[in-house]
């Protein structure tokens, strides 16, 4: 893990927010390359369930929503963590990351309702050692600490102009179901897709990019009739993996995790956490739930605006079910790194397919001195470039710039030497294997081309 935060730093995928003042906890910014691999990563989504499918439409709503919109959705009341604080270095963890599990709140019921002191003693028989100072039953009583980041609407700071940063993408979708569903005409079962920033107030973040404040996701609600939710989960439980292999995450690495009852999220009937072996551990790389009808009913209920959805053969009014697969992109992104990350001898190889490279190849002069070299090498590059997202290289000597393109993952590397003046044609080199061929220049075009396929 510090092998590929380094690499992350020094080649400008990752840096450290606000670096310059001591840097903001857990904040990042994604650098050159770091833009593009994540831009990459959600084209590739986007193009994979949205536009090569017509069954599912696209959405790109506000950060900001009517508080409303919280309240009945049950983030207001149920989107919490429970904290709890070690007295004596007085650093907070999550509960469930000390007991190993979720299934806190009916414990924190039965806390409530005991004296202080039998409380007290109640969490020292639960939490032994902290895991930050080691000091024993030294944990005050856990409190619950809602996830949504507060703000205020307007010049008056007052509980009326109150507003939240969204935690999730996920309501906007549902919001404007009707308006979606007059729009485009779309029939049953159908989706709505939405890539967009989220906020969570962590109490624990950590491990990178793994577990962030301020974060992406890349989500899908799909509608489906009732009789028929089992179908499409079993659907997408297969169809979100494969899209994961096809962006470079090792299969090998994933593994399912049904999510217990007692643990779900308060709309879920059911989930399965698909983790992946991250070089820290085993964790959640992405959600796959069935949302049933909650959260239209309940926009239904609260706003008093008809949200089902009408059969235009049968006249009959219900709410669908959703089933949502849910995706963070700084998770992917970071399983994609460790899934790429290689060592070969001393050379450090990022296997990226080429479709999500940031560069799709790079461009040398074999000498940076010889004028005739570096005008048909730039030729070649400003010809790419109008196609591809290409690198130009010219410092230092020709093994030091195929390392440095190894290390950030570039496929292809093409040098211009003093053949390809006589015969139109340039070395070749693949990332991989380091094997090299010769080229006609006027089928660059296609050969880079046919690696992105």
């Amino acid at each position: 893990m510090e092998k590929i935060v380094s690499l992350a730093k020094r080649r400008g995928f990752v840096f450290p927010d606000s670096e310059i003042y001591g840097g903001l906890a857990n904040t990042w910014d994604f650098g050159p390359l770091g833009v593009e691999l994540k831009n990459n990563i959600k084209n590739s989504w986007w193009s994979r369930f949205v536009h090569q499918r017509d069954d599912i439409v696209g959405l790109d709503a506000a950060l900001i929503m009517n508080p409303k919109v919280w309240d009945a959705s049950g983030h207001l009341r149920g989107f919490k963590d429970f904290l709890i604080e070690c007295k004596h270095c007085h650093e907070r963890f999550k509960v469930e990351d000390l007991l190993g599990g979720g299934g806190w709140e009916k414990e924190y019921e039965f806390l409530e309702t005991l004296s202080p002191g039998d409380q007290e003693k109640r969490v020292r028989d639960l939490f032994k050692k902290c895991p930050n100072c080691s000091t024993v039953g030294q944990f005050a009583v856990p409190r619950k600490f809602n996830l949504m980041f507060k703000t205020f609407f307007g010049p008056v700071y007052d509980e009326k102009s109150t507003v939240y940063f969204r935690p999730e993408t996920a309501q906007a979708m549902f919001v404007d179901f009707k308006n979606i569903l007059n729009s485009s005409r779309i029939k049953l079962p159908f989706g709505i897709a939405q890539i967009g920033k989220a906020f969570r107030n962590e109490i624990t973040p950590g491990n990178f990019i793994f577990r962030t404040r301020e974060f992406e996701q890349m989500e899908i609600e799909y509608f489906v009739e009732e009789k028929d939710w089992e179908k499409h989960f079993e659907y997408w439980r297969t169809e979100v993996p494969s899209w994961l292999k096809e962006i470079g995450i090792d299969s090998n690495k994933l593994h399912e995790l049904e999510v217990p009852d007692g643990e779900r999220a308060h709309y879920s009937k059911r989930t399965i956490d698909f983790e992946y072996d991250f070089p820290f551990g085993k964790k959640e790389l992405f959600g796959l739930a069935y949302r049933t009808d909650f959260d239209l009913k309940n926009h239904e209920t609260a706003s008093g605006e008809n949200m089902k959805y009408k059969d235009a053969e049968t006249g009959k009014e219900f709410w669908p079910h959703v089933i949502e697969p849910s995706l963070g992109v700084e998770r992917t992104f970071l399983a994609v790194l460790a899934s790429a990350y290689s060592e070969d001898g001393d050379r450090v190889v990022l296997k990226l397919p080429p479709a999500i490279a940031p560069y799709k190849a790079a461009v040398f002069p074999l000498l940076a001195n010889k004028p005739e070299l570096v005008k048909l090498a730039r030729k070649i590059y400003e010809d790419l470039r109008k196609k591809f997202y290409v690198a130009w290289d010219e410092r230092g000597n020709i093994g030091k710039r195929y390392y440095a393109q190894d290390e950030i993952g570039t496929p292809h590397c093409i040098t211009v030497d003093f053949d390809s003046l006589e015969k139109g044609d340039a070395t070749v080199r693949d990332r991989d294997t380091a094997k090299q061929e010769r080229i006609k220049i006027d089928r660059l075009e296609e050969y880079i081309g046919r690696g992105l396929i």
